[in-house]
């Protein structure tokens, strides 16, 4: 396995500028200088990390679904979010908020699988993956942006239907499933 760590990093940055920041993002242009001297530049979307909730009752999970403006389609997940404002906070307690504003849910429950980058060749940005068990319904508690948002009860192999039909395409939702997997093959 090659050793990753080195005490020079590979890439420098000699300069940053901001090009676009708003409440969720920042985009910023960094002027680069690469190990061998070349130089060049890199775009960031620094995002702070979020939260996201596998909801788990028996043998199936609840699924959000909402429109989602980049991809230009509705899209079936795992309820997920980040605190408003770029803000940061305790990871488990961004869980629970996510999970009853989206869901109504509330969990017992919570128990990191991991945490992973969620695109790591364009975004700072990565997610802590819980699994939410003991659920007691309520209401959900959706912000504005979240009006056209609906919930459902999958099976576990609907779910993975889903996946395989393209009915979920969101590489969180995916990714957190295969912690979730890892966690049930390590717990037996």
């Amino acid at each position: 396995m090659p050793d990753t760590h080195i005490s020079e990093p590979d890439i420098r940055t000699l300069s940053s500028s901001l090009v676009y920041e708003d409440a969720w993002m920042v985009l910023r242009q960094d002027q680069i200088e690469r190990r061998d001297g070349s130089r060049g530049s890199y775009a960031v979307v620094d995002k702070p990390d979020f939260a996201l909730v596998i909801p788990a009752d028996r043998d199936r999970f609840c699924l959000v679904e909402e429109y989602r403006y980049p991809v230009g389609r509705r899209s079936w997940a795992f309820p997920q979010g980040a605190f408003p404002g770029r803000g940061t906070g305790d990871p488990e307690e961004l869980a629970r908020l996510e999970l009853i504003q989206e869901t109504g849910l509330t969990a017992r429950q919570l128990i990191l699988l991991g945490f992973l980058h969620s695109a790591h060749g364009l975004s700072s940005q990565g997610f802590h993956a819980f699994l939410a068990t003991g659920l007691t319904a309520g209401p959900p508690q959706r912000e504005a942006e979240e009006q056209d948002m609906q919930q459902a009860w999958v099976s576990r192999a609907r779910f993975r239907e889903m996946i395989r039909d393209g009915s979920i395409t969101d590489d969180a939702t995916v990714a957190a499933f295969a912690l979730l997997l890892l966690h049930e093959n390590f717990a037996t």
